[in-house]
C-alpha cells in the first residue's frame, strides 16, 4: 500500500476496521471507496483481473458456434460453444491488426474478422489469412487467439484473467448444496439484455444483496412479497461468496414450485436462494426463475450491466402462451430494475453531497459487511 495515496490508505484502513468488526457497529462504506479513481484501479487490477466472473448462463449458448461477449477489466471476450460441446472463452481481438472480431450474440462456423477476413474455428486456431504469403515465417498456428480460462459450475460459465486462481468449485464448494438442488442447468434463458447506469458498480451491487429496501423502493411490484421475518444470512463470512435464504408466501407472484416440480421437497418449494459470487456476479434463485445481474466497472460513474431471466423448465414447459408468459415476466422485471435503477443513482448522486456520511447498518445488511471483507482482504 506505500504507493497509495495517505487518503486512500486511510480508507482502506477503515475499512479494514469496520469490516473486521461486528456488524452490529458497522457503518456503509464512505463515499471515497465509490469516487476514488485510485480506488476503481485497485479493483480493476486486484479483483476484476484476478476474480472469476460470469458472462451469463451455459445454457444461453447452446449450439455449436453460439456465443456471447463479454469483457474482463480491459479484455474483451467472447464465450463460445465448441463442436465438441465445450464452452471456451477466447481473446475478442485479431491477432492482426487487433480489430474487435465480434459484438453482442449470435451464432457463427467461423470467426471471420471484418477488417481484413483473417478467420478463426470455433476452438480460436486462425483458419485463413489471406495474402501472407511473402510474409517472412508466417505460420497460422503462431497466430491462435488466446484463451481466457473457463469453467462452468451449476450451469454457470465462470471465467478469469488468472491462471493461477482457485477453481469454481473450490471457492463455491460451501453453496453448492444450497443451489444444485434446484438444478440452473436445466433452466430455460428467456431474456438478456446490456444496459449502463449512472452509478458505481458497489452500489449496485450492494443495492442487490439486500432486502432492507424493497417494501419501500418497490412497494409497487415485489415490495410485500418479502417477508423479513423469514431471511436467513449465513453463519460465518466466506471469502468468494455471500447469500442469504428466504421464504414466498402465497401471495407471491413468482417463486414458489410449479405443480410439476418433483425436484424440491418441503419448505425448498417457496424458498429462494439469492448469492453473490465477488466481485459482481449476483442471482435470485428461485423455484420457477431466476434472475441475474453481472456487473463491470465503467469508470467511477457508471456500471455495465447484463440483466438475465430463466424459467425452471417445468413451470415453462406448462406454459399454453411462452411468448405472452416471456414478454410479462420480462416487462415485470424490467420495472423492477427501473426502480433500482432510480434509486442506484440517486444514492450515487447523494454520496457525493459535502455532508454525506456513511451510517449504521441494519441486520438486513449483513451482505454488505461480507463485501466490505471481501474489498478490504482484495484492496487493504
Amino acid at each position: 500500500m506505500s504507493s497509495l495515496s495517505p487518503e486512500v490508505r486511510a480508507v482502506l484502513a477503515r475499512l479494514r476496521q469496520v469490516a473486521d468488526g461486528p456488524l452490529s457497529g458497522a457503518t456503509a462504506m464512505p463515499p471515497e471507496m465509490y469516487h476514488s479513481e485510485e480506488i476503481l484501479e485497485l479493483e480493476q487490477q486486484r479483483m476484476f483481473a484476478h476474480d472469476w466472473v460470469s458472462p451469463g448462463l451455459a445454457a444461453e449458448i447452446p449450439e455449436p458456434g453460439d456465443y456471447l461477449t463479454y469483457s474482463i477489466a480491459d479484455q474483451p471476450v467472447f464465450c463460445m460453444r465448441g463442436r465438441d460441446g465445450e464452452i471456451r472463452t477466447l481473446a475478442n481481438v485479431c491477432r492482426h491488426r487487433m480489430m474487435r472480431l465480434l459484438d453482442g450474440s449470435g451464432n457463427t462456423g467461423r470467426i471471420v474478422c471484418p477488417y481484413h477476413a483473417w478467420s478463426y474455428d470455433l476452438d480460436g486456431r486462425l483458419a485463413a489469412a489471406n495474402h501472407m504469403e511473402a510474409t517472412d515465417g508466417f505460420d497460422k498456428a503462431d497466430h491462435c487467439l488466446p484463451s481466457i480460462r473457463t469453467e462452468v459450475w451449476n450451469g454457470w460459465i465462470y471465467i478469469t484473467l488468472d491462471p493461477d486462481a482457485l477453481p469454481v468449485a473450490e471457492l463455491l464448494e460451501p453453496l453448492d448444496d444450497l443451489v444444485a438442488r434446484y438444478g440452473i442447468a436445466h433452466y430455460v434463458p428467456v431474456h438478456r439484455a446490456d444496459h449502463v447506469w449512472n452509478t458505481n458498480w458497489k452500489f449496485l451491487t450492494e443495492n442487490f444483496m439486500e432486502g432492507y429496501h424493497l417494501p419501500v423502493a418497490h412497494w409497487a411490484t415485489l415490495g410485500t412479497w418479502m417477508p423479513m421475518d423469514s431471511v436467513v444470512f449465513p453463519d460465518r463470512r466466506h471469502p468468494a461468496f455471500t447469500y442469504q435464504l428466504f421464504a414466498k408466501d402465497e401471495r407471491s407472484r413468482y417463486g414458489r414450485a410449479h405443480a410439476d416440480n418433483t425436484s424440491l421437497d418441503g419448505e425448498w418449494r417457496s424458498t429462494t436462494v439469492m448469492p453473490t459470487v465477488f466481485p459482481s456476479h449476483m442471482y435470485i434463485l428461485a423455484p420457477d426463475h431466476l434472475w441475474y445481474l453481472s456487473l463491470r466497472p465503467r469508470g467511477t460513474s457508471q456500471v455495465d450491466l447484463r440483466f438475465g431471466i430463466a424459467a425452471a423448465p417445468e413451470m415453462y414447459a406448462s406454459l399454453d402462451d411462452p411468448e405472452a408468459w416471456v414478454a410479462e415476466t420480462v416487462a415485470f422485471f424490467a420495472d423492477v430494475c427501473e426502480e433500482d435503477r432510480v434509486v442506484v443513482e440517486g444514492i450515487h448522486r447523494g454520496s457525493r453531497a459535502p455532508l454525506a456520511r456513511p451510517g449504521p447498518l441494519s441486520w438486513l445488511e449483513h451482505e454488505l459487511h461480507d463485501l466490505m471483507g471481501y474489498l478490504a482482504d482484495r484492496l487493504a
